[in-house]
């Protein structure tokens, strides 16, 4: 019933700022670069949430036919889960107002803009189930966080044993166990999981992890234009949609995003920088240890 009201003044972008007593609220116009910022500073959350799209080719070497299917897997999971956030987001739109108070008694009168914790569904299901909405998305929260675990944790050991298998890794991450499975991989990615949780809060490891992949996704859509002028006679069993256009625009507007980040958020930006810079010394160092004297 919000629905209309929310796209009132949607292209109207404005900045919140609270006073320090919490008895007013002002609407500060964004325009330029302050506008730029700010947009940088909230998409990094929507590419986290999808940012595991492309984990099923870690376990390529272990599909079958992986030329059909790993690009199906690819198209319909990231299709699946685009269509479920946008449908998501409809409904917090015709549930809850964008605007309201910090001092709202409940989650309607508080808005998306206060909502506690920034909970926005835990609001939205308040408004269908009541006070049992909240405890159902936080049980619902609670099993997409450890699905989401599940299927991130079997996957990224598998990339470990894949990278160890090229000697580009500790040779200890190839070995299965008695069950077939990468054992000492699994715990070398806990070990480095449990660092990255101890190293600071959950909204700046969001960030410079996000800000890390997006320079991979840009070397990745680069190696397109590299390999077709190296290999041009390479088999190609599937095709990159829109080329040269569509993945030049995407690395465009990533690098954009990466640029603006470093820019507004460099501390957490330029943490994920350097530890992607981390690597080059480390894979020089593993790369002469290969070669013979």
């Amino acid at each position: 019933m919000y629905f209309a009201v929310n796209f009132t003044d949607a292209w109207k972008a404005t900045r919140t700022v609270v006073s320090s007593g919490g008895d007013k609220v002002f609407q500060i116009p964004l325009t330029g670069w302050a506008l730029a910022g700010a947009l940088g500073a909230t998409i990094i959350n929507s590419l986290f949430s999808a940012d595991a799209w492309n984990n099923v080719t870690f376990i390529a070497g272990e599909i079958q036919d992986p030329k059909k299917n790993i690009p199906k897997s690819l198209f319909f999971g990231t299709l699946i889960v685009t269509v479920i956030y946008v449908l998501a987001n409809i409904a917090y739109l015709a549930l809850l107002p964008v605007n309201g108070s910090p001092d709202g008694l409940n989650p309607i009168d508080q808005g998306m803009l206060f909502a506690s914790n920034d909970r926005v569904g835990a609001s939205a299901a308040y408004v269908i189930f009541g006070d049992a909405g909240i405890l159902l998305m936080a049980g619902l929260i609670m099993v997409s966080t450890f699905g989401c675990n599940n299927g991130l944790v079997l996957a990224g050991s598998r990339l470990f044993y894949a990278m160890s298998k090229d000697g580009l890794f500790f040779k200890s991450a190839a070995q299965l166990n008695s069950n077939g499975v990468p054992a000492r991989a699994l715990w070398i990615q806990c070990a480095w999981a449990s660092v990255l949780c101890l190293s600071g809060k959950y909204g700046d490891l969001l960030t410079y992890s996000t800000f890390a992949s997006l320079l991979f996704y840009i070397i990745t859509i680069y190696g397109i234009f590299r390999l077709r002028k190296l290999e041009p006679d390479t088999p190609r069993p599937y095709k990159a949609w829109g080329y040269p256009y569509i993945p030049a625009l995407y690395i465009v507007l990533t690098l954009a995003i990466c640029i603006d980040l470093l820019i507004y958020d460099f501390r957490n930006a330029g943490m994920g920088l350097f530890i992607v810079l981390l690597g080059i010394p480390v894979y020089y160092l593993i790369e002469s240890k290969r070669k013979p004297l």
